[in-house]
């Protein structure tokens, strides 16, 4: 599989990231809402990041080292950036996820985490993919418990956000036990 996929779900399409996404993908993650719920988004999102952000995309899909998809509701909003990153040697992925402000609580997380999820085992044929959520980040939690996802661990000051360390919450499915 040289070029990432298309997928549809029942409300959303997640496809790859194009340059004419960088305006919307600034305007979202520039949100400072955004910015401290996860742990490598920068702030502030400066002119430029975003374009350079997604011409990387496609060379490292190309080289089995992430899938990075746009998920968008059906005319074409962006809601938010879905990724899974590989695991060198180790045959799992790391999902991380960002969803828009104005997204949140309608279940567009849960439906684009699992359709990814499912991409990763289905296509790219991981056995695990694991996923983590800041402690404070309760909602990201949600969306890997709904989408089948066990708790594995809990990380002490894990992660420096803005000069606070943070905890994290890990989370893991294997492909045997996902429900399809």
């Amino acid at each position: 599989m040289e070029t990432l996929p298309v997928i549809t779900t029942e409300r959303l399409i997640l496809r790859p990231f194009n340059v004419a996404d960088a305006k919307e993908v600034q305007r979202i993650t520039g949100d400072v809402a955004i910015a401290q719920t996860t742990t490598n988004v920068p702030h502030p999102y400066k002119d430029g990041m975003a374009e350079s952000w997604i011409e990387t995309h496609q060379l490292m899909f190309k080289n089995r080292k992430t899938a990075i998809f746009a998920a968008t509701i059906k005319s074409g909003e962006l809601v938010g950036c879905f990724s899974l990153d590989a695991i060198p040697g180790q045959n799992k992925a790391e999902l991380g996820y960002w969803v828009g402000k104005e997204h949140w609580n309608k279940g567009y997380g849960t439906e684009a985490a699992y359709a990814v999820v499912k991409f990763g085992f289905e296509k790219l044929e991981f056995n695990k993919v694991q996923a983590r959520h800041m402690s404070e980040n309760l909602a990201s939690g949600k969306i890997m418990i709904k989408i089948g996802m066990e708790k594995e661990g809990y990380l002490k000051d894990d992660v420096v956000r803005f000069g606070k360390y943070s905890d994290s919450v890990v989370y893991g499915i294997l492909n045997r036990n996902f429900k399809r």
